[in-house]
C-alpha cells in the first residue's frame, strides 16, 4: 500500500459513590456489584484499556473487566468534541446511575468530568469490583502494552511471556526515515514493500514471503511483536505472517504513540539503524499454513453469493458512498454492491472508529455493536477489505482477537475490484441489508 451487544446493565468494579453537584473532589457513595445490577446501573472501568481487555494487574490472578462494564480511562485526553460521541458509544446517559471502578485518582477524574461537564449526578464507586465476575477479550495476550514489552526487553518475569525466541519490529511503508529519529530500543524494521507489491499492493508470492521471513530470522514458532506509527501497517504485516503460519503474532496496542505517552513512567527510545536479526535456516512448516486468511476477487464474489457471507468494506463513509476513492492512485469512486459497511475513520489513513481516544483498541463490545448494525456477526463467513489491505487487516486482527472463526481479508480490495470494468459499482447512500 502506498501512503496517501453486550448487556450494559449493572456490573462493574471499584467503590461506588454518589458524586453530588456540590462535590469537587469528595468521596463518592459506594455501590456493590449486586446493587448495580438491581438498579440497572451502567458500570465504567476507568483503568488503562490493557487491564480492561484482559491483562491482570499486579497481584491479580485474572485480568479483564467486570461483566458488562465499559472503559473510559482516566488517562485519556478526551476533547470536548469527542465526549458526546464517546458517551453515546458507551450508552451512558445522565439520568441513569453510573458506577465507576479502578484507581481512586482516575475514578475521581472521570466522575468530576461526567458531573461538571455533562450533568451526571447519580455517580457511584463500585466497592466490590475486585471480587465481581470478570470477562475479557478472547485473545487478550496478543494485544500487548508498553510496560509489558519493556519488562520483556529487560528480561523481567512477566505473564504470557513468549515460549521461545521473540523478535520486535516496527512496520511502515518505505525507508525507515522516521524510525532513525527514534524507536523502541532493539526493534528491527519491516518495510511493507517487502510483503506486498505493485501494481495491486497484494501479498507477494509465497516464495518471496518465505525468503523475507527467513531474512528477518522469523520461523513459524518465533514470537513476533509488531508496532507502528500507524497500527494499520503493523496489522497488515501481522495478518500476512499469520497467513504464512507464524503461530504467535502480537501487536503493541496503540503503537509507538502508546510507548511514548506513558503516564506511569517514561519509557526509553533510541535513534539509529534498525536491529538486524540473524537469518533463519528454515521456516519449519509449509507456507501458507492458513490460506483461508486471504481471498482473491473470485473468493470475494463467492462470499457475496453465500447466504451466510459478509463482504465487509473497512473504508470511510465518503469512500463507501462514492464521494471519493480515498487514494490519489485509485481513480474509480464507489464500492462493491452487496458489501456491508464495516466503518473505519475519516479517510484512508484513519481507523478512529476502532480506537479509543489514545489510539488503543476500543471495547470489543463496541466494535461488535458497530458491525451488528450492518449484519456483520460472528456466525457468518466474514471477509474484510479496504482500498488495498491495511485497514482490512486491522479489522481482521480485532475479529481474530475476539475469536471469530471464519474470517479473512479480501486482498485486492477496492483497488483490484475497480480496475475491471466488468465488475459492478455501487454509489450513493446505502443502508444495512
Amino acid at each position: 500500500m502506498k501512503k496517501s451487544s453486550l448487556v450494559r446493565a449493572g456490573l462493574l468494579l471499584c467503590g461506588s459513590v454518589w458524586w453530588s453537584a456540590s462535590a469537587v473532589a469528595g468521596e463518592l457513595l459506594t455501590m456493590t456489584y449486586q446493587d448495580a445490577a438491581a438498579k440497572h446501573a451502567s458500570i465504567v472501568d476507568v483503568r488503562s484499556s490493557n487491564f480492561y481487555q484482559g491483562w491482570p494487574m499486579e497481584g491479580e490472578q485474572q485480568g479483564g473487566h467486570v461483566v458488562g462494564a465499559v472503559n473510559i480511562s482516566g488517562d485519556w485526553k478526551i476533547t470536548d468534541e469527542q465526549w458526546p460521541r464517546l458517551l453515546a458509544e458507551k450508552k451512558l446517559t445522565k439520568d441513569q446511575p453510573v458506577a465507576l471502578y479502578g484507581d481512586k485518582r482516575q475514578v475521581a477524574e472521570v466522575a468530576q468530568m461526567l458531573e461538571r461537564k455533562h450533568g451526571f449526578t447519580k455517580l457511584y464507586e463500585l466497592a466490590d469490583w475486585q471480587s465481581a465476575p470478570r470477562e475479557r477479550l478472547a485473545r487478550w495476550q496478543q494485544l500487548v502494552y508498553p510496560q509489558w514489552l519493556e519488562s520483556l526487553r529487560k528480561g523481567e518475569k512477566i505473564v504470557e511471556a513468549p515460549k521461545g525466541d521473540w523478535k520486535l519490529f516496527e512496520v511502515d511503508w518505505g525507508a525507515p526515515k522516521t524510525f532513525l529519529l527514534g524507536h523502541i530500543p532493539g526493534a528491527g524494521y519491516i518495510d511493507t514493500n517487502a510483503i506486498e507489491s505493485e501494481p495491486l499492493w497484494n501479498k507477494v508470492a509465497n516464495a518471496d514471503l518465505e525468503k523475507f521471513l527467513l531474512g528477518k530470522g522469523i520461523r513459524h514458532d518465533t514470537t513476533v511483536i509488531l508496532y507502528g506509527r500507524n497500527t494499520m501497517a503493523a496489522a497488515r504485516a501481522a495478518q500476512i505472517m499469520m497467513y504464512a503460519g507464524v503461530e504467535d503474532v502480537r501487536l503493541l496496542d496503540g503503537g509507538f504513540e502508546a510507548w511514548k505517552n506513558q503516564y506511569v513512567r517514561m519509557l526509553p527510545t533510541e535513534t539509529g539503524l534498525p536491529k538486524e536479526y540473524a537469518p533463519a535456516k528454515d521456516f519449519g512448516v509449509t507456507i501458507p499454513q492458513h490460506p483461508e486468511y486471504l481471498i482473491d476477487v473470485p473468493g470475494a464474489k463467492k462470499v457475496l453469493a453465500e447466504k451466510d457471507g459478509a463482504l465487509v468494506s473497512v473504508r470511510s463513509w465518503p469512500e463507501f458512498t462514492g464521494e471519493t476513492s480515498g487514494y490519489s492512485y485509485i481513480k474509480p469512486k464507489g464500492d462493491i454492491p452487496g458489501a456491508k459497511w464495516g466503518h473505519a475513520g475519516v479517510d484512508a489513513n484513519d481507523m478512529s472508529d476502532y480506537h479509543n481516544p489514545d489510539g488503543t483498541m476500543k471495547d470489543a463490545s463496541q466494535i461488535v455493536d458497530m458491525w451488528a448494525q450492518w449484519g456483520i456477526t460472528p456466525d457468518k463467513q466474514v471477509s474484510f477489505y479496504c482500498g488495498t489491505g491495511w485497514r482490512a487487516s486491522e479489522a481482521f486482527y480485532y475479529a481474530w482477537l475476539m475469536d471469530w472463526k471464519r474470517i479473512s481479508v479480501y486482498d485486492g480490495g477496492w483497488y483490484e475490484w475497480s480496475m475491471d470494468p466488468k465488475n459492478p459499482i455501487a454509489t450513493g447512500e446505502r443502508k444495512p441489508n
